[in-house]
């Protein structure tokens, strides 16, 4: 299943090595689960604070079977990294990787019915 990845940049122009990278991570989140309906990413470059540059932002909504909603929304820390555009976007699916597991654990558990099946003593 080919996921359906909305990008969209504010702040910033629009970059094919980003939209690449995007994309990359976004097809690793189908390992954790397959069943997401919409994958929308927005990555944009704050700049209503100049305290330390522009930081960075992204933020992941990920809608899954079931009506579950997920979010990632990763900041910029000033921690002297090379690439910070690169690192944020990182840092958001690793956030989103953990959202999605932690929820296909739950629904697996709300199948399994052992307690349900146990014979009478």
């Amino acid at each position: 299943m080919q996921l359906p990845v909305k990008i969209s940049y504010r702040g910033l122009e629009k970059s094919d090595q980003i939209d690449n990278l995007v994309l990359e991570y976004a097809t690793r989140l189908e390992k954790f689960c397959d069943h997401i309906n919409r994958c929308d990413v927005a990555i944009e470059q704050t700049n209503h604070t100049h305290h330390k540059g522009n930081p960075y932002r992204c933020r992941i909504d990920v809608t899954v079977a079931r009506g579950h909603e997920l979010v990632a929304d990763e900041r910029q820390t000033d921690n002297g990294s090379h690439q910070p555009l690169n690192k944020v976007i990182h840092d958001a699916f690793k956030t989103m990787e953990r959202e999605l597991r932690r929820v296909v654990d739950k629904q697996r558990r709300d199948v399994k019915t052992h307690a349900d099946t146990r014979s009478p003593k």
